[in-house]
């Protein structure tokens, strides 16, 4: 009997939370009828919105517009028939596994828009957590500490408030469902055949189809997602035991850039856009095209093709490895394997002879780089060994030129018996670009203290960051900052020997690439020695630091093989 009891009086608690115990007053509702049933219509009107929001919540940004939630989602049928078949207990079951299933596939759809919008592609439920710390060190780097901290508690509580609320809304609607078994059965088969006829008629309704399998098609990309990690892990690991220069003796590595100080150059976020955007290329464009005819008056030439990186728009360590290993490293799982491995690095490669003395120049690093190992480089300088006494510019921890002449203080200028081959990361172009620095008297750089009033007078990157107009116009100004020091630095310290290779290491973000901009970064080679070039000179590369349009596109994990090819290495290959 008191099951029985359950049973007919439960769906109206499920749905309204209850009824009052009885006492010698009238209850509140009992007092206030009116105000009781207006308060069940909205919570019940805003339980309902807030699933079918959920069901039909795209996961783009250029998607999130009001046709997107005008469809019949089928998951919301299948979830009503469900419920109006189960018994009490399994019901609620039923109804809190999937207020929290689509609460964490919200949760997915909102990272797969910041990722989509940052780096172009979708979030990797297994490899991509770490990054969200990247995140909240590049808001505190860009906005201050306090805005991150107020950011981490932001999505901390957005995130509960998401699981909590779809998982209330969840099992209200499950037992207001059950309320009229009767009504809420025909209402569902009425639905579903809608649905079907839907869908089988392929109708549309401002160019996208009535019938909406959207959260399942998305959770079922989710899964393929992570068996695919999962393969690649293994398959990866198999791919970079192959080394098709693993086993060359050092004697046959380079063997025509014997004598020479070698320099690899990675420019932030220097993308194809900064060269042929419109509302970027002109002031990039003038840039290079003055600093090719500066080169050239101090004897330098260069040469320029371009490169399709293997990350867009961050993950910056990703296009380094990519063109220094000459594997395709898109994920954080391939970056992992690759450096506990014996593949052989571009920078390695010049260490292996014995007749270079190597190093690194990593402004960008604040803690351990393991790295160092990988990319053979017997010493490295991070931001903190480089004796900046300036102010930070949003994240990159000092401008490019200083950098460049604390290079050249602490390394370049050093005598030593063997030439020099460094491997040196320029952060100035980095978002959110703002404030950006200024060119300075190289004479006047002292400890970087010259910088603080062009800080204090720079923009701010809260002015900057989500104007995508303004983002553009400083982008391109970074970059004509970072081209300008790097090759200011060239004229004023190169010499007969010096070969610069210098390349982007991505495009920047969607928001100023644009929705459909492609992955390619431009990459140039710059000596006074007319050998070098000529040995490079089937690779039909244009001349000069802006390459043509048409020039050639290699993937960037070819450039390492083109490179040691060109300059006379000999191929011993390595297996797995």
């Amino acid at each position: 009997m008191s099951e029985t009891l359950a049973e007919s009086t439960s769906p109206e608690a499920e749905a309204t939370g209850g009824d009052s115990p009885p006492t010698g007053k009238p209850s509140w509702r009992d007092a206030h009828p009116t105000a009781v049933r207006t308060t069940r219509w909205v919570l019940n009107v805003l339980a309902a919105l807030l699933v079918l929001g959920a069901l039909l919540l795209p996961n783009k940004i250029p998607a999130l517009h009001p046709r997107a939630f005008v469809r019949i989602p089928v998951e919301a049928i299948l979830g009503a028939a469900v419920t109006l078949v189960l018994p009490r207990r399994p019901r609620r079951v039923v109804a809190v596994v999937s207020g929290v299933g689509l609460g964490v596939m919200t949760v997915l759809n909102l990272l797969d828009m910041g990722f989509n919008d940052y780096l172009g592609r979708p979030f990797n439920p297994v490899l991509d957590w770490g990054l969200l710390d990247d995140a909240q060190s590049y808001v505190a780097d860009s906005m201050g500490g306090a805005v991150a901290v107020a950011a981490v508690i932001g999505v901390v509580v957005l995130v509960l408030l998401l699981l909590s609320l779809m998982t209330l809304a969840t099992v209200r609607l499950s037992g207001l469902l059950v309320l009229d078994r009767r009504t809420a059965t025909r209402g569902t088969l009425v639905a579903a055949t809608v649905w079907v006829t839907c869908s089988a008629l392929g109708l549309q309704l401002f160019g996208i189809p009535l019938a909406s399998q959207h959260t399942a098609a998305l959770t079922a990309l989710q899964a393929k997602r992570v068996v695919f990690t999962v393969r690649d892990e293994a398959e990866f690991q198999k791919v970079a035991k192959v080394d098709a220069f693993g086993n060359t003796p050092g004697s046959q590595l380079v063997p025509d850039l014997r004598g020479k100080d070698m320099i690899f150059t990675f420019i932030e976020s220097y993308g194809r856009s900064a060269v042929e955007d419109p509302a970027i290329a002109p002031g990039v464009g003038r840039t290079l095209d003055t600093s090719t005819a500066a080169l050239a008056k101090a004897g330098f030439h260069a040469k320029s093709g371009w490169l399709t990186s293997a990350t867009y728009g961050g993950s910056s360590w990703l296009g380094h490895s990519t063109t220094l290993s000459g594997l395709w490293i898109d994920n954080q799982q391939r970056y992992r394997t690759v450096m506990a491995s014996e593949h052989l690095s571009l920078t390695k490669a010049f260490k292996k002879t014995g007749d270079w003395d190597t190093v690194g120049v990593m402004p960008g690093v604040q803690k351990g780089w393991p790295e160092q190992e990988y990319y053979g480089l017997d010493k490295v300088y991070n931001a903190f060994q480089l004796g900046y006494r300036g102010p930070k510019f949003s994240w990159s921890t000092m401008p490019d030129q200083y950098a460049l002449e604390a290079y050249q203080r602490q390394v370049h200028d050093k005598k030593r018996d063997k030439p020099l081959m460094s491997e040196i990361i320029l952060t100035s172009s980095h978002q959110p670009w703002a404030p950006i620095p200024k060119m300075v008297d190289w004479d006047d750089l002292g400890d970087g203290s010259v910088f603080k009033p062009i800080q204090k007078a720079g923009n701010k990157a809260s002015d900057i960051i989500a104007d995508p107009t303004r983002s553009k116009q400083e982008y391109g100004k970074s970059i004509s900052y970072s081209v300008t020091a790097l090759t200011q630095w060239l004229e004023r310290y190169g010499n007969d020997d010096t070969v610069l290779v210098f390349l982007g290491d991505h495009q920047p973000i969607a928001r100023v690439s644009g929705e459909n901009a492609s992955r390619d970064v431009p990459i140039s080679i710059v000596a006074k020695d007319p050998k070098v070039l000529d040995k490079i000179a089937s690779w039909n590369w244009t001349d000069g630091l802006k390459p043509a349009h048409d020039a050639p596109v290699w993937k960037m994990s070819s450039f390492r093989d083109r490179f040691l090819t060109a300059y006379g290495s000999t191929r011993h290959p390595s297996k797995a």
